[in-house]
């Protein structure tokens, strides 16, 4: 990965409401990041935190209404996507940019084999004619480890195990070279044996295509092992970014540190009883005018509840939007802080 590499991918200032009859919620609020060509930079947060909206709003793929998606841009290879005709980006979503859901056994059509499942992409991103797309079809699925591709290109989707269907996926998301693959927890309806095959695998095809990867997760342990990158995201922003050592050595948001103490493991001289974060996520009936985390917060101070803090830099590469990485700031001792 370069390291003066032009972003593939360039966000600013990314939002987006839903609005419902009842009210509306800013599901995304004003989330900015760039992604360097073969960079992987994982996204973690815990449920309704906005990692899959946020995604999601990028490429397009939210029906609108109810979603109202608006920022000063979303660059990919140098074409705005947000003021992007609704044709030009299917083309793109389909052919420069591949996306993985999450789950794998609702994802793929029954009614259709793999094999043209796979195929449709081709030919409608590649312009190949149905031999060629054949022919590449079953590269694509030897490439993500399916044996005898050549024939199971004709099974349907009830033919394949859970694991099996998260490799057509990989495959379906592969099949126009994509330069960044967007996968959204590809292994969180698998057991983990099958887990750690898929990761395995992803690993491998990154550094083989040299594409970008967002990989969008809860689960730090598997963010540790893969990612260059780390977002930390709650109340629909990023609280904290850094690459994976600085995170996981120096983590600086509170949310950040929680999240961290609740991953188990093996090692005895960590043994310890995992926590829990007590409370919920917010409902995002409005634009934050506060620390989302504030509730939460075992160290917030008066200052949380009236501002929305900023990301302030630790250290180049390593930012966080909390009032205590203000060096402008005092505030007060953490023993001392009162729970707001």
């Amino acid at each position: 990965m370069p390291d003066g590499a032009a972003p593939v991918l360039d966000v600013q200032s990314l939002k987006t409401i839903f609005r419902t009859r009842a009210f509306d919620v800013h599901a995304v609020n004003d989330v900015s990041f760039s992604l360097r060509p073969g960079e992987l930079l994982g996204v973690v947060g815990e449920s309704g935190s906005g990692k899959s909206v946020t995604m999601m709003s990028l490429i397009g793929l939210l029906p609108s209404p109810p979603a109202m998606v608006s920022g000063r841009g979303v660059m990919f290879n140098g074409q705005d996507l947000l003021r992007t005709d609704p044709e030009s980006l299917r083309k793109i979503r389909g052919g420069q940019i591949g996306f993985i859901f999450q789950d794998p056994m609702t994802s793929l059509n029954p009614v259709f084999t793999v094999g043209f499942q796979i195929m449709e992409p081709l030919r409608a991103h590649m312009g190949l004619d149905k031999k060629a797309a054949k022919v590449r079809a079953s590269e694509l699925l030897e490439l993500v480890g399916i044996p005898d591709a050549a024939r199971r290109l004709n099974d349907y989707p009830h033919q394949f195990s859970g694991g099996m269907r998260q490799r057509v996926m990989i495959a379906i998301a592969l099949a126009c070279d994509p330069k960044l693959l967007i996968a959204d927890e590809p292994t969180t309806a698998l057991d983990v044996t099958i887990q750690a095959q898929i990761i395995e695998l992803m690993t491998e095809l990154r550094a083989k295509l040299g594409m970008a990867v967002i990989w969008i997760t809860h689960d730090l342990g598997v963010i540790a092992g893969i990612a260059d990158r780390v977002m930390v995201m709650y109340g629909g922003q990023i609280v904290e970014q850094a690459t994976v050592r600085e995170l996981f050595t120096n983590p600086q948001h509170p949310y950040t540190r929680a999240l961290l103490t609740t991953v188990p493991s093996v090692r005895k001289e960590r043994a310890r009883r995992l926590t829990v974060i007590e409370g919920q996520p917010p409902l995002m009936t409005a634009a934050p005018d506060s620390c989302p985390f504030m509730d939460r917060c075992t160290v917030a101070f008066e200052l949380c509840g009236r501002m929305n803090p900023q990301r302030y830099p630790v250290i180049a590469g390593h930012d966080v939007a909390c009032f205590r990485a203000d060096p402008g700031i005092a505030a007060p001792a953490p023993q001392a802080a009162a729970h707001v």
